[in-house]
């Protein structure tokens, strides 16, 4: 019992959570220097958002403030972009570049951009597997049950956890097209709008570019913890 919750492979889960706490970190660090930069056209971030989806064609999303810190988010089933703290009121350019890209999923939306409707469709199968991938992977291999299949294989609980678990790898491999282009589209409106100036569209590049290395780190842990399983399950095979 005791090799099950101290075994090497732990090594893989530590990386990954290194990996966050890194991306993590930079996007942090850059937010905050760009969010020292005030933009020179004095708009706030619910003010360039508005304009944005005002240009684009976008007239039935709503521009809301929600609580916390970089919380900000695109909610397609209620059309309604919410901005953090930090975003909503502050004239920065860090501000303005969260709240274009948050209009860039919009617009995604707006265009039914494929991966977008592919991550929205994996959503509830995404929180079942990082839900119950691990602990269906812990009781395969403590109990050992499975599955007999009708042409005489065998299939374990502990597989099925890690098949489980595969689709909320997914769902962050799936992410990362959605985020990046949601980048690109919002540097892109920024610019062709002529809301920032080059200087402050590169400090844009730069904040979004920070905020992609967290997805990237996301979707690298998952599939760290996923490898973790595989040889788990495996390993659980084999002393069977």
């Amino acid at each position: 019992m005791l090799g099950l919750f101290y075994d090497p492979t732990y090594i893989l889960v530590l990386i990954g959570a290194v990996l966050c706490i890194a991306a993590s970190s930079r996007v942090n660090s850059t937010y905050r220097k760009y969010a020292k930069v005030r933009s020179r056209s004095g708009m706030t971030g619910a003010q360039a958002a508005q304009r944005i989806l005002q240009l684009s064609g976008i007239h039935d999303v709503q521009v809301q403030h929600i609580a916390g810190n970089l919380t900000d988010h695109y909610d397609p089933a209620h059309k309604v972009l919410r901005l953090s703290d930090s975003v909503y009121g502050s004239s920065s350019v860090a501000a303005i570049g969260v709240a274009a890209h948050e209009c860039g999923h919009a617009l995604q939306h707006k265009e039914g951009y494929l991966p977008l409707k592919i991550r929205s469709a994996l959503v509830p199968a995404a929180n079942i597997g990082s839900r119950l991938g691990l602990p269906l992977v812990i009781l395969g291999i403590i109990l050992g049950k499975g599955f007999e299949l009708p042409g005489g294989g065998y299939f374990s609980l502990a597989q099925i956890g890690v098949w489980v678990f595969v689709l909320a790898v997914l769902f962050q491999v799936v992410t990362l097209p959605v985020e990046f282009n949601a980048s690109g589209r919002a540097l892109k409106m920024l610019g062709n709008y002529g809301m920032l100036g080059t200087d402050e569209v590169n400090g844009c590049r730069r904040v979004l570019g920070a905020a992609a290395l967290t997805y990237v780190a996301a979707a690298a842990s998952s599939l760290l913890q996923l490898l973790r399983l595989v040889i788990l399950s495996n390993n659980s095979r084999r002393r069977d």
